[in-house]
């Protein structure tokens, strides 16, 4: 959530800013709300001096046993008046605060402005894309020669897009997750297994809500408001919602894995089947909060870790610095790892970095102190690191052999069975 204060302050500069985000973002009703807002809030406090004035009036009149019924009239109607306002002050409150949700974060003055995701820009390469001097398939035909996943058998329980790995796939999966989990242990970042249930006032101070409701899974239970979480990022952040933090603890750096649930259907066609878009789909999540002048090393931190996986692996990829409409809402600064995949013929992002400054903070009260300070919001940047499904795809097509078999890269046999080093046709 953007700070009040700067947008009163210059609001024509920062719309113009937000709209290289999102063109339609007007701040006319929201400015109009706001001043609405403090009006009444100045009317209010007016009335409660007038009633703490007329109180201390009729002390003193009772004391001289003078008639206080005028003033007692006058009381009751700055009393009917306050709860008037009141209310409608709630209400206008309410509308203001809701506009304010709705606005992205103010992305970075080096943020290339684009609404065209064409015009990101590349800002490291990692090895050569790789050729082949043979037929190669794609990932879907991989995995019905080697068994590695079946989508009609889920179809059948759940439906479409929902994922079922077997055996040497579900091996396979299994492997990336502790690998991945490994190195960002040893990098310095803690672990932690979250619940896949959230709140919605956790999902509204990642940015989540109310601007994405109609990508969430909800939990429809009379007892419950509950969202099954679409990132462990919503729930990570939510670790310190409401907290002052002693400055000294910071900064803190957390990784989890879990399962990650988005009501977003696959395209048609068939760049979009299998792995690549699915709403059920596993990830290992990287966080972390710090002090607003640390945040570019954070950054810096997060992704590096995240490239460690993809560099162990032996895989090409690139880095792109994601120009202004392609930044994500609630990030000041992304940065997408994106792989190549053969069986598209493109690159698919396996992991988005993002630089989200004070914006969660402010929407979940995150603050830190120092000693007898006064509290300040801290900086929240999180990246995947990485999304299982789209780097299975990768892994698929990029190791596939002449004979049709799949060469598991070294780094990753240690997590498997012997039998598994090659997954071989059946």
């Amino acid at each position: 959530m953007l700070d009040l204060k700067l947008l009163r302050q210059d609001p024509k500069e920062i719309e113009k800013k937000l709209q290289t985000k999102d063109p339609s973002v007007k701040l006319d009703e929201l400015l109009k709300l706001d001043e609405q807002t403090r009006h009444l809030q100045t009317t209010v406090e007016e009335l409660k001096a007038k009633q703490n004035h007329a109180s201390k009036e009729i002390g003193k009149r009772k004391a001289q046993k003078q008639d206080v019924s005028d003033i007692m009239s006058e009381m009751a109607s700055i009393k009917e008046q306050i709860e008037k306002l009141h209310h409608e002050l709630e209400e206008v409150e309410k509308k203001r605060d809701l506009l304010l949700l709705e606005l992205p974060n103010i992305p970075f003055d080096e943020i290339k402005i684009s609404l065209d995701p064409k015009d990101n820009v590349c800002i490291k390469t990692h090895k050569e894309k790789p050729t082949f001097s043979f037929p190669f398939k794609n990932h879907m035909e991989l995995g019905e020669s080697l068994k590695l996943f079946d989508f009609n058998k889920s179809a059948k329980s759940t439906g479409s897009g929902w994922p079922l790995y077997t055996n040497h796939g579900a091996m396979l999966e299994w492997a990336l997750i502790n690998y991945m989990l490994d190195i960002h242990i040893k990098n310095g970042f803690y672990m932690v297994m979250p619940p896949l249930l959230v709140r919605p006032d956790i999902l509204t101070g990642s940015g989540q809500l109310p601007k994405f409701a109609d990508q969430q899974y909800k939990i429809e239970d009379k007892d419950y408001e509950l969202y099954l979480i679409p990132t462990a990022e919503v729930i990570l952040n939510g670790l310190n919602y409401d907290e002052i933090i002693p400055a000294d603890n910071l900064p803190l750096y957390y990784v989890a894995y879990t399962p990650c649930f988005r009501r977003e259907a696959g395209a048609a066609g068939k760049q979009e089947r299998g792995l690549i878009r699915t709403h059920q789909f596993n990830k290992v999540e990287l966080f972390s909060v710090c002090d607003p002048d640390k945040s570019n090393q954070a950054f810096d931190k997060l992704l590096s870790s995240a490239e460690e996986v993809l560099q162990g692996l032996d895989m090409h990829y690139r880095n792109m610095l994601l120009v202004t409409g392609d930044t994500s809402f609630a990030s000041a600064k992304t940065v997408d790892i994106e792989v190549w995949l053969p069986g598209q013929d493109r690159y698919y992002e396996v992991s988005s970095v993002s630089n989200c400054t004070d914006f969660q903070a402010r929407r979940s009260k995150t603050r830190a102190k120092k000693g007898s300070d006064k509290p300040y919001l801290v900086h929240t940047l999180n990246g995947s690191g990485l999304a299982t499904s789209r780097l299975m795809v990768a892994l698929l097509e990029n190791f596939q052999q002449p004979d049709g078999s799949v060469k598991i890269p070294t780094i990753l046999q240690k997590y498997l069975p012997v039998e598994q080093l090659t997954l071989q046709p059946a």
